[in-house]
């Protein structure tokens, strides 16, 4: 890991106090950021999702999948926890603490805006960095590199109607022009992008090295919404800092339940350690660069929902290397070979 990727947290941390500050101090900048927006899409922040998801998007190969079928069970994992679990126990989750177990804390109006916030975090594998834990787990990287690639296609049909279904149940507001072109501009838009860069570079040097000029941008891109989030919301936040920890409560319930899950699967069908490492740790890591942006563009910049989202951030890290060290002192229980 790179000191960006191995102190995600820290850097999410440092941009959360630096945007509270400059909320504070400067208002005016974060309000006329807040400003620019066009049809529901905020121009600034548009831009700063760009530079988070086009990297990743670049390191995407469909021309891999074919391989899979010598040993489809860690996809087949990886799929049905990610599409048909995940989702759905994430917004059960939300709805239990925040309409329950938090509900004498928290206002009903900005309950429902961390439920949406979490939902949309619920239906975003991982894209990038199950790169990461792949690696630091020994996983087979172009297996890994073959369920991501499967995920974003299943992402580019599935996301808006399973987002807007669990939207819809939990009552809360579906626009779904907006929804659809969130998805088109953050998810289609970019992975088309994407296929055209490793096509004019053509040689896997050339998209390794070009893959590791723009990935820095990722995380500038990351760190700068991140600021403007949490200066729009810096009154709040220093009004009720202890909502970050009620938010925080059930993702790293969902972060773990997901996990033993996926992993648990993957021992009872017995998938190479190699394999079934990166399919549970797929599920557990989310998109948060997608469901920033979605957050953003459904709720506004300011919106409980985007609070909701960047917190998965900061969670994130901790949580994944912590998995990522479960799964390495239970390698000697897999196979080394599918069953």
């Amino acid at each position: 890991m790179s000191i960006f990727e191995r102190y995600l947290t820290v850097w999410v941390g440092l941009a959360m106090i630096a945007g509270v500050v400059i909320g504070q101090g400067a208002p005016w900048l974060v309000q006329a950021i807040a400003a620019t927006e066009v049809a529901n899409v905020n121009l600034v922040v548009a831009v700063l999702i760009w530079a988070m998801v086009y990297p990743m998007m670049v390191g995407v190969d469909f021309g891999a999948i074919a391989g899979v079928a010598r040993q489809p069970k860690g996809l087949v994992v990886t799929l049905v926890v990610n599409w048909l679990i995940k989702p759905f126990t994430m917004a059960l989750l939300a709805v239990l603490f925040f309409d329950h177990v938090f509900a004498p804390l928290i206002a009903p109006e900005d309950a429902a805006q961390y439920t949406a916030g979490l939902i949309l975090l619920g239906a975003a594998p991982c894209t990038a960095m199950v790169f990461v834990w792949s690696q630091l787990t020994k996983g087979d990287a172009t297996y890994t590199l073959v369920q991501v690639s499967v995920n974003d296609l299943v992402m580019v049909v599935a996301f808006a109607p399973i987002v807007a279904f669990l939207l819809g149940v939990t009552e809360l507001s579906v626009p779904w022009q907006t929804l659809l072109l969130a998805t088109g501009l953050y998810v289609v838009l970019p992975l088309g992008a994407g296929l055209i860069t490793r096509r004019k570079l053509g040689s896997k040097a050339a998209i390794d090295a070009f893959s590791a000029g723009v990935k820095p941008w990722s995380v500038v891109g990351l760190i700068a919404t991140v600021a403007i989030l949490f200066g729009l919301q810096g009154e709040m936040i220093l009004a009720k800092p202890s909502v970050i920890l009620l938010i925080a409560v059930p993702i790293i319930i969902q972060s773990y339940g997901i996990f033993a899950l996926a992993y648990g699967a993957a021992f009872a069908l017995k998938v190479p350690h190699r394999i079934a490492a990166p399919c549970a740790l797929i599920g557990t890591s989310n998109f948060f660069e997608l469901a920033v942006a979605v957050a953003i563009s459904l709720f506004g910049l300011n919106s409980g929902a985007a609070l909701a989202t960047v917190v998965g951030v900061l969670v994130e890290v901790p949580v994944m290397l912590s998995l990522v060290a479960f799964a390495n002192r239970t390698r000697a229980h897999f196979p080394e070979t599918e069953a």
